[in-house]
């Protein structure tokens, strides 16, 4: 059975995390450029083991060809995947695209849906996507969007000792008022860009530096022969 406890301290550290950044970031926003819920979506898809900034040299052409659902649903897989190939895993990415335009077409009338049990019925829609199009396109909190900055820095911090997205974010969400999860994953995006590096990070610039216990999560050998 996991251990859902969360850390000791993990109340008193979140809340000094969530001030720090908010004070540090007033106004954060996403990094994928984007006009509307749909192509939110296909940049946060298309976002997958791929920069953003790679990401957004790409989606202007797509968007050009297919600027909503009802286009993409109509494009050949090859067309698609010429214009995405450089994202990386350009088959399943153009497959999932094609699929969650066709769904979007025919089961929501043309409309990216507005929860969560919905917008995961997507092919390549798990929980941080549907949080990222949830949140930056709606303004709704129902989840916590968990990607790599945020499940890497929130273990280092001793906010979570879980390395399991959806665990992170189950402990994230008892952590922080529900009003604050959309800002946070940006605030941790943008703080994880520019100094809480995976290696190297900028400590004497950190101002959670006096709580921070620096914890590294266990290597991918460790977990797997635990």
């Amino acid at each position: 059975m996991r251990n859902t406890k969360l850390p000791n301290g993990a109340r008193e550290r979140a809340a000094r995390t969530l001030q720090a950044l908010k004070e540090r970031y007033p106004a954060p926003a996403t990094h994928l450029a984007a006009e509307d819920a749909w192509q939110l979506l296909v940049a946060t898809v298309l976002a997958a083991q791929c920069t953003d900034a790679r990401v957004n040299k790409v989606t202007p052409e797509l968007f050009r060809r297919w600027p909503g659902p009802g286009e993409l649903a109509r494009a050949l897989p090859g067309e698609l995947e010429e214009v995405i190939h450089s994202t990386g895993f350009f088959r399943s990415k153009a497959k999932n695209l094609l699929g969650a335009a066709r769904r979007v077409m025919e089961v929501y009338h043309g409309e990216v849906p507005r929860s969560m049990a919905e917008l995961t019925t997507l092919p390549g829609v798990a929980r941080k996507t549907a949080n990222v199009v949830l949140y930056g396109a709606y303004g709704i909190n129902e989840g916590l969007a968990v990607d790599t900055h945020v499940k890497r820095i929130c273990y280092r911090l001793g906010l979570t000792t879980r390395t399991d997205p959806v665990d992170v974010e189950r402990d994230l969400m008892k952590l922080l008022p529900q009003s604050e999860w959309g800002g946070f994953n940006h605030r941790m995006v943008w703080f994880g860009r520019d100094v809480c590096h995976a290696r190297g990070p900028r400590c004497g610039d950190c101002e959670l530096g006096g709580i921070c216990p620096r914890r590294e999560p266990p290597s991918a050998t460790t977990q797997k022969n635990s």
